[in-house]
């Protein structure tokens, strides 16, 4: 058990879209010293900049957050890239957070580290039963040595860090851009683009016949508090909303709230990425009591309503 509100907390990638809800998280449950690099000031992927942040932040705690990450389309352009920097980033942090004798280190994986084929819904135990969805791949291995290396630092070293592995997130201030955003801000986008322009039709990606499943950024967010909190083991564990949804689903659900009365066209020459996700989330009820909170309609309308209110601003 570790009490965040006494404690100097470094969040990397504080300021993006998980990272801020954390933050805000933290702030509301009395945590006071809080310090967020930026990447005009640390670049997390060389040693010195790590060093340096540890010598300005002094940090007790360190929520590694930061990631190079984007949808299907970013991990076709980008595997050595992805590869790289979430690698170097990660093994190079906590091992600055070692050596500096930080109490404890929460790392966020993903769950694109799961293999191509997991049994659903996703068991933790299956993490390493295969080899992960082939676009994914390099992302997801890089993050997912975090865990080996957590694992082994702690049986070497006694070293307190823990892995989470989140679904994909969605919520308000997600990354709307097209080059690199996942499919729900990207079906967002596309269907206001459509009805704006007054488009009859609308092309997607794939079949629709993958299913995902999907956590409100502001939920994940509570779960990394309470896993920071609460939780001290090597194990790794499911962060997510327990369902999952087809991708023809999800679109027709989208159109339908955002007005867009078109016809969907599927572009099967594109990969749909994993066949289907679905995480088992027990082990994060049982161990720090984690259950997502918010409803999947009632979370796309507050994302939708947001992006309407900021397109201007983001488009």
């Amino acid at each position: 058990m570790t009490n965040l509100a006494s404690k100097r907390i470094t969040v990397t990638g504080g300021a993006g879209f998980l990272g801020s809800f954390v933050v805000k998280k933290l702030k509301k449950t009395g945590c006071r010293e809080i310090f967020v690099p930026r990447i005009e000031d640390y670049d997390l992927t060389r040693m010195d900049a790590i060093k340096k942040l540890f010598n300005d932040a002094r940090p007790q705690v360190v929520i590694h957050l930061a990631a190079v990450v984007g949808g299907i389309g970013a991990n076709r352009e980008n595997p050595g890239r992805f590869f790289y920097e979430n690698l170097i980033m990660g093994v190079q942090l906590m091992e600055a957070a070692r050596l500096k004798g930080v109490e404890k280190f929460t790392a966020v994986g993903t769950i694109c580290a799961y293999p191509k084929f997991t049994p659903v819904p996703f068991k933790e135990d299956d993490l390493w039963n295969g080899y992960p969805e082939e676009t994914n791949a390099p992302y997801g291995l890089a993050k997912k040595m975090l865990l080996v290396q957590s694992q082994a630092y702690r049986a070497q070293y006694g070293f307190n860090a823990i892995f989470l592995l989140p679904v994909n997130l969605y919520g308000p201030g997600d990354n709307f851009k097209p080059e690199s955003s996942h499919v729900i801000p990207a079906l967002i986008k596309n269907c206001f683009d459509a009805v704006e322009k007054g488009d009859k039709e609308m092309t997607v990606w794939g079949t629709g016949r993958a299913t995902r499943e999907f956590l409100y950024a502001e939920d994940c967010a509570g779960a990394v508090a309470l896993a920071t909190e609460k939780y001290d083991k090597p194990e790794p564990v499911n962060i997510g909303a327990g369902f999952e949804i087809s991708i023809k689903d999800l679109v027709e659900l989208i159109a339908g709230l955002t007005g867009f009365k078109g016809r969907i066209n599927w572009d099967a020459s594109k990969p749909d990425g994993q066949p289907r996700r679905r995480l088992d989330t027990a082990r994060a009820l049982n161990e720090f009591g984690f259950k997502a909170g918010t409803g999947f309609k009632a979370g796309l309308k507050k994302t939708i309503e947001w992006y309407k209110g900021n397109r201007g601003k983001i488009s």
